[in-house]
């Protein structure tokens, strides 16, 4: 990407332009950012996007995935280390923040970083100061923090598995970035340009577009893996459909559907005198009776208020999740009372 470009950003639904537009706003200001979302809704595209649009535009905008790295090894990512510092370091080596002097750092899944690193990162935003790592000298660095999230941040601190401190000092603000599913109108704009970009990459003579039966699947999907699950399944389209001069009429969202699909592994059994699992129904011991039928359905009627919850109460994502047909999901919340459950 040159520094006069901007990393590009598909979509026109109101939740989409509102995240630009707050975007814009905060991009100026030389203060740390927090980016909040599901996998897969754009958050490296949105912190590129703060960089380009800052004062630091035409300075470093370096990032680094915080769960991709052993714990050591991500310390001396971001902190650098001298010669001697562990068994393999024999030179100096600057970090990331180092390189990022005067620009913009960008910490990926920063949830997944050790403690002892969020305390150095804290010390960096606070202070500008840093140490490399088998270092003493005090260097100075002027780096602006993006950090991005896919989990609950604050509780993770109340858990006590992220810094509180670190937390506030990242917060100053914090971008929620919009599930698709958030964002609906957009998937036909979004598929377009990623169907257009495949039929290019397959020297395809023009880009037939989808019917409109493909589309009611596109659009009919939850998208769990969001943008970049829709762009999987749109490209896994084109490159199968192999027909430049008709519409792509089929989509297959599933790339693991299959009649010979391994079987999912099987639950370990519990212990002999475990507790039965969290939630679990239990059997009365023998001699006292059971109501067979109330104990099912009041485990059912739980399954399906823990799966709402799990997918935030977005019935046609519970049902792909349950694997039911969204009429089948609905009869059933209709039966236990379930049906405006919104939490």
């Amino acid at each position: 990407m040159s520094t006069t470009e901007l990393p590009p950003l598909i979509g026109q639904s109101p939740a989409f332009l509102a995240l630009l537009e707050e975007v814009s706003r905060l991009a100026p200001l030389a203060r740390p950012v927090l980016l909040a979302g599901e996998r897969g809704t754009g958050k490296e595209l949105i912190a590129q996007r703060l960089h380009f649009l800052s004062a630091r535009w035409d300075r470093a905008f370096v990032q680094v995935n915080c769960a991709a790295l052993a714990e050591t090894l991500l310390e001396s990512e971001l902190f650098g280390h001298e010669a001697g510092a562990f068994t393999g370091a024999v030179r100096r080596r600057a970090g990331r923040f180092e390189r990022a002097h005067g620009g913009s750092l960008f910490l990926d899944e920063i949830a997944s970083a050790s403690l002892s690193a969020q305390e150095k990162v804290l010390r960096i935003i606070e202070y500008g100061e840093m140490e490399r790592l088998g270092g003493d000298a005090v260097l100075r660095v002027d780096v602006r923090v993006i950090a991005a999230a896919n989990v609950d941040l604050p509780a993770a601190a109340d858990a006590g598995a992220f810094r509180h401190d670190l937390l506030d000092r990242l917060a100053f603000d914090v971008l929620t970035l919009p599930p698709l599913r958030h964002r609906a109108g957009d998937i036909p704009l979004l598929a377009e340009t990623f169907g257009r970009a495949m039929a290019v990459e397959l020297e395809w003579d023009a880009w037939p577009g989808f019917s409109r039966r493909a589309l009611a699947t596109l659009q009919d999907h939850a998208w769990p893996g969001n943008v970049r699950e829709l762009k999987n399944a749109v490209e896994r389209a084109v490159y199968r459909w192999g027909d430049p001069q008709a519409p792509v009429d089929e989509v297959r969202v599933d790339p693991f559907a299959s009649p010979h699909r391994p079987p999912a592994p099987r639950p370990r059994a519990p212990a002999a005198g475990a507790p039965p699992p969290a939630g679990a129904t239990e059997i009365p011991d023998a001699g006292r009776p059971l109501d067979l039928d109330g104990a099912l359905a009041d485990l059912e009627r739980r399954l399906l208020h823990q799966a709402l919850a799990a997918n935030r109460f977005h019935q046609r994502a519970t049902a792909d999740h349950l694997g039911l047909t969204y009429h089948q999901l609905r009869n059933r919340l209709r039966k236990y009372n379930l049906l405006h459950q919104d939490g």
